[in-house]
């Protein structure tokens, strides 16, 4: 248990049987009235950002969190398996735990890494840059263009990004998966 006296951004809490970090906080002393805390909390899983005011001296809890690498091993249609690194048990995880915009660019064998709560992965981190072959694009035209010109690119995990015209089937891209944005050839 913790007090707001214990608050610093970071600090992920459960509230309502959700957990919530802590992104920004104000402790504030009005002339007339008890001190409080003011606070933005952001959902751990859903992003969701709220505003909460706290009592001073109000207990609530705190948890802690873990961050262990895990790698995808495979996806049985319900489920996608992940091998813990550490203890090299089998993870299997739904896709609203990944979430639907990382699995556009998950193969296997990628390392990732999971934020676990009790010994359970409740959310998983794939890499910022990954690297994936083309499968399918257009081949590139020029001379209608003034400047370098872009194309739509299949990725082998079936991620659909913008590559430059010079880029051809069967060659290996690096990805800022974040923004859905070609980096480099590899």
């Amino acid at each position: 248990m913790a007090t707001t006296a214990d608050f610093r951004n970071g600090l992920v809490l459960e509230i309502d049987g959700q957990l919530y970090q802590i992104t920004y906080f104000q402790h504030v002393k009005p002339g007339k009235g008890g001190a409080f805390v003011r606070t933005k909390l952001k959902n751990v899983r859903t992003g969701l950002v709220l505003e909460r005011t706290f009592s001073a001296g109000d207990r609530v809890t705190d948890v802690r969190l873990m961050r262990r690498p895990i790698q995808f091993s495979y996806g049985d249609g319900h489920f996608y398996h992940f091998m813990d690194q550490q203890t090299f048990d089998d993870i299997m995880l739904t896709e609203d735990v990944i979430g639907a915009d990382q699995l556009r660019y998950l193969k296997e064998g990628m390392e990732c890494e999971g934020l676990l709560h009790n010994e359970t992965v409740i959310m998983v981190d794939l890499p910022a840059f990954v690297e994936l072959t083309v499968t399918r694009t257009d081949p590139g035209v020029r001379g209608d263009t003034s400047s370098g010109g872009t194309k739509p690119a299949t990725l082998e995990t079936g991620a659909t990004v913008q590559v430059p015209l010079f880029i051809e089937e069967g060659q290996v891209i690096r990805v800022d998966r974040r923004e859905d944005k070609y980096l480099t050839r590899v």
